[in-house]
């Protein structure tokens, strides 16, 4: 009986991950399942530039897997049942599995304020992007090439990089909008004194009028109501105030965090049921600095390969390496032609040194392809000979007894 790997999610982390197992192991002696509610690979780096305006590959999973025997089953995953070793799609139907590799993500949250959800836009999702940009261009653009005076009003709420990115990134494709950002703290916090600078001057540049030390407590349909008491007019409210991941792992009783995401040990094993491994925003996973890696592709990418090794070793017996688990920093892309690099030391605090401008940018684009490029060729380092499992004359029942 081929041992059985279920992987939920195929954004950088899942797609990642079973496209590189299907390279080292065997498929005499395992069958690799992945579970995606959509047909593409979903670059979400790249969310911001879609809703602004611009042309974003979308690969078909279908292509991104041909040929490495991975079997792609289109579905919204509903539950998970760690103790029968099943995972529920919807429509009713069941998958088991012998090692499940859990990739689902996050998604965008409202923390609660009242008509988030009701009004606001967001690029947490491709559809959602989708709808913004949609919106944008249903918007009056005021300046040269429009009606005259200034554009309707696009407010971006959140200071964090998304936020950043996507205000950026509207200003520069879309000039003829009045664009603001609305900031819970100092904008460009988490940054250098030197690149917080340059940050603003980017701001300024691009016309963005940024509000700091601004509490949003509801949205409307026509403006923001503030913490302060002051009502903003908005045509369109963009929120990127914070990402929560899925209830499934604790509904299915997994342990996990406060805020859902599933506790792991250093080889991304579940702390709670050992043939359930997590990558990927879902994983708290503690980096080599010792503390909890942030919500990030290149996160995906560390807690990813883990991961694998850890999964491929477990099943060939063979020794388990400890990858790298690190957050070394952020990189910013503001708008096409400005960017801003920025280095963290081992406490997570912003080096003084950054590098802002147009070479930032270019090293982000540059990023962001070869994140789409090694994600959408799994096969591309096929070794000579894969590896088979050390228990290949057991059953299944057998090797989940041992692993």
């Amino acid at each position: 009986m081929k041992h059985r790997i279920v992987v939920l999610g195929a954004g950088y982390a899942g797609a990642y991950v079973a496209g590189t197992l299907a390279r080292r192991l065997s498929p005499a002696d395992t069958e690799i399942t992945v579970v995606n509610a959509v047909p593409d690979f979903v670059q979400r780096l790249r969310l911001h530039q879609l809703a602004a305006g611009q042309e974003i590959a979308a690969p078909k999973l279908a292509d991104v897997f041909v040929g490495t025997g991975i079997r792609l089953r289109l579905a919204r995953v509903t539950a998970v049942d760690p103790e029968r070793q099943i995972v529920a799609v919807a429509g009713g139907d069941e998958l088991g599995y012998d090692t499940l590799l859990y990739a689902l993500g996050s998604h965008g949250s409202d923390r609660g304020v009242p008509g988030v959800a009701e009004h606001a836009f967001d690029v947490a999702t491709r559809p959602s992007a989708l709808r913004l940009r949609e919106r944008l261009d249903s918007l009056r653009e005021g300046g040269e090439g429009g009606e005259g005076g200034e554009g309707e009003n696009v407010l971006v709420v959140g200071d964090g990089l998304t936020g950043i990115e996507t205000a950026t990134e509207i200003a520069e494709s879309r000039p003829g909008l009045s664009v603001t950002l609305v900031a819970r703290g100092e904008l460009g916090a988490q940054l250098s004194a030197g690149a917080r600078g340059h940050l603003r001057q980017v701001c300024d540049r691009l016309g963005i009028t940024v509000l700091e030390h601004t509490e949003v407590e509801a949205v409307e349909a026509a403006r923001v109501l503030c913490a302060d008491g002051v009502a903003l007019a908005s045509d369109a409210t963009v929120w990127t105030a914070g990402f929560a991941v899925n209830t499934i792992a604790a509904a299915g009783g997994l342990e996990v965090t406060e805020n859902g995401r599933i506790v792991v040990d250093r080889t991304m094993r579940s702390l709670s049921h050992p043939n359930v491994y997590a990558a990927g925003d879902s994983v708290y996973a503690i980096g080599d600095n010792g503390r909890p890696l942030p919500m990030s592709c290149a996160s995906a990418g560390y807690t990813g390969r883990q991961a694998t090794d850890a999964i491929v070793g477990r099943l060939t017996s063979c020794k388990i390496p400890n990858t790298k688990l690190e957050y070394a920093g952020n990189h910013i892309s503001l708008g096409r032609q400005d960017g801003i690099l920025q280095m963290v030391d081992d406490e997570g605090q912003a080096k003084p040194k950054y590098m802002g401008g147009w070479k930032a940018a270019r090293i982000k684009a540059g990023i962001v392809r070869m994140s789409l490029w090694a994600t959408a060729h799994p096969t591309f380092c096929v070794p000579k000979r894969k590896h088979h499992l050390a228990m290949a004359g057991l059953n299944a029942s057998a090797q989940k007894a041992v692993a």
